[in-house]
């Protein structure tokens, strides 16, 4: 192979390497508490909603404060889905997720240092990670984003909507599927 052909295809590698990395961005965000309240959660500096990883992070809050108190944690998800509100579909499937206390560990999986060593136990302060990919703004007005679970091989997704004012709201949540089962819970451990 000529030394033009090997420049040329190593030009091509480093291009198509930039485009595949294009949109690729992490971030991690860190509370020291979990909100209780709207008026707790408008207090947060992601509460501006201004980036679609900022309500993505604060949707692991949300969904904690549900697993607590579920007439909480249904107006922190509401604040985080702007106009278009939990509907008694949505509602119900998070009830069922989180019955009875039992799988509450499904949403701490979350946090950094949450694993199931440790029972899903986070790190203070609490910490959420999200990320994007290459494809994450293919659809135009929206964003789907990837939470870090401790509890599944890959992180999980969250899609976003972008209102008309550049606010960035909670569209759908894929973080209650199943993970791995805390090591006090596993009975094969």
């Amino acid at each position: 192979m000529s030394f033009f052909n090997q420049m040329k295809n190593r030009a091509e590698t480093v291009a198509r390497s930039a485009v595949s990395n294009l949109g690729n961005k992490c971030e991690t965000f860190t509370f020291r508490a979990l909100p209780e309240s709207v008026e707790q959660m408008r207090a947060l500096p992601e509460a501006a909603l201004d980036t679609p990883f900022k309500t993505a992070a604060l949707t692991v809050l949300a969904l904690c404060a549900f697993a607590a108190d579920q007439a909480a944690g249904t107006e922190l998800l509401n604040y985080l889905r702007g106009p278009r509100p939990l509907t008694g579909h949505d509602i119900s499937f998070m009830k069922d997720r989180f019955r009875g206390g039992e799988r509450n560990y499904i949403i701490f999986s979350y946090f950094g240092g949450a694993k199931p060593e440790n029972d899903y136990t986070p790190g203070q302060p609490y910490t959420v990670t999200v990320t994007s990919d290459s494809h994450s703004y293919d659809e135009q007005g929206y964003a789907r984003l990837y939470v870090a679970c401790g509890g599944a091989d890959s992180p999980r997704p969250v899609k976003l909507r972008k209102k008309g004012d550049g606010q960035w709201c909670l569209w759908e949540q894929y973080l209650l599927t199943d993970i791995r089962q805390p090591k006090s819970s596993d009975l094969w451990a």
